[in-house]
């Protein structure tokens, strides 16, 4: 009667354990069970993953010149200061914008006349989410030169017009 021994896979072989081995004795081994899965690193960082909002790990490139055109998970505190400045921008500009058109002006903006025949509440979610929108996707896309340079022109463009809307007081 044949001998059946089980079948052994990948995942049921231990890996050696990290950190130095002296000459001789045996590596010691790591148990099985913190097996976690296929390497996650074999591939490039996707654009969404379970890390993209919640828990990211990856805040650049694993090594030098990796940094651009790459997506990551984690996100610089300048970066989301710089979002949250650009986002505070585009609320006082329809704050102004509401003010100015109050006060008798008009809107040249086409798009934007046309907002504003929605009510105010609708002018302000409509232009919040016309300006959240492409700055999650900016922030997506932080590593890549495109990306960089139309945060900073957001950023440069509300900044100059609320000092529009102020000088217009």
């Amino acid at each position: 009667m044949p001998s059946q021994e089980p079948e052994v896979s990948d995942r049921d072989v231990a890996a050696p354990a990290p950190g130095p081995v002296e000459a001789g004795a045996a590596a010691p081994t790591v148990e099985s069970k913190s097996y976690r899965g296929p390497d996650r690193r074999r591939g490039p960082t996707p654009r969404f993953s379970r890390y993209t909002f919640f828990g990211g790990r990856r805040r650049r490139g694993r090594r030098d010149g990796e940094n651009d055109n790459a997506f990551v998970d984690r996100y610089s505190p300048r970066l989301l200061l710089v979002m949250l400045w650009i986002g505070l921008m585009n609320i006082g500009d329809s704050f102004f914008t509401l003010h100015h058109i109050q006060a008798g002006a008009i809107e040249l903006n086409p798009v934007a006349a046309w907002m504003l025949t929605t009510g105010r509440t609708g002018f302000v979610l409509l232009k919040a989410s016309m300006i959240t929108i492409p700055l999650i996707v900016l922030t997506l896309h932080k590593n890549f030169s495109l990306a960089r340079i139309g945060i900073w022109t957001a950023a440069g463009a509300y900044t100059v017009l609320f000092a529009y809307h102020l000088a217009l007081l």
